[in-house]
This record gives C-alpha cells, structure tokens and sequence, in this order.
C-alpha cells in the first residue's frame, strides 16, 4: 500500500504525457510500448521452443498487446495522404500481426526476434522523424525554409 499514491502520480504523469504529446511523439510511444511487450516475452520461451505452463497466459498477453498497439498503427494509417510510405507501413503491419498470431500458438522466438528487430528499426527511424519536426517547429517561420539565394 505505500507505492498506492506513487503508482496514481506516476499513471497521472503518463496519462498527462500522452495527452500532451505530439503525433510523432505518440507513434514513438506506440513502438516503444511494442518493443518493450515483445522484450518481455521472448524470455518466456524456452530453448526447446516450450513455454512453462504457468506462463502460458502472460506470454499471451504480452503479444496481444503488441497485436493491439500494431492494430492501432494500421488503422491511424492516412492511406490518402501517405501515398507509398503509408502503403509499406500497412503491409508491414499487417505482416506482424500474422507473425505475432502465429508464435501466439507456436511459441517461435526467431520469428518474435525478427519482429522485435523491425520494430526497433521502425522505433528509431520515428524518434528520428520526431525530433526533425519538433526541431523545425522550434525555429522562427523566417528559418523554416532553405535560402538558396545566398
């Protein structure tokens, strides 16, 4: 009971977090709460491709929530306006659902591995997009465009 007011500042600071944060920031937090479920599953099989049965459930778990982050990806998809990226993104996700359905019952942790990888990849290449726009939302209107007139 000690942590009780700790864990309702702390659920407070994140929920205040994700209301405030920009588009790019919350695509970021998408894939990190993806790569941190994955992280937390993996360890759960075993060599021989088994899972111990009282952890059956949470490995489960921890990949419906991937399922349920990488859905919500798919559909904040702008198909209109993304044009190729956003027809990639789709494909891909659509891919990691499938795998994610598929280790679901086979317990494959080279599968999980490979989509954990990817969606490292995808994580990174978001923080950096982030970071470019919140860059370029910080300078004056003067700055945003490039001068090529010397």
């Amino acid at each position: 009971m000690a942590f009780t007011g700790y864990n309702n500042g702390y659920n407070t600071y994140r929920e205040i977090g994700v209301k405030t944060a920009s588009q790019g920031k919350l695509v970021v937090m998408l894939y990190e709460g993806a790569v941190s479920e994955i992280e937390k599953a993996i360890p759960m099989i075993g060599p021989n491709g088994k899972i111990d049965a009282n952890k059956i459930e949470s490995f489960g778990n921890h990949l419906q929530k991937v399922m349920d982050i990488i859905t919500e990806l798919q559909v904040s998809l702008d198909m209109e306006s993304g044009g190729e990226i956003a027809k990639n993104l789709l494909s891909l996700y659509v891919y990691f659902n499938k795998e994610l359905l598929e280790c679901t019952i086979k317990h494959d942790r080279k599968k999980l591995e490979t989509v954990l990888d990817m969606l490292r990849q995808l994580r990174d290449s978001w923080v950096q997009a982030a970071a470019s726009t919140a860059n370029l939302n910080k300078m004056p209107d003067s700055q945003t465009s490039l001068n090529i007139t010397g």
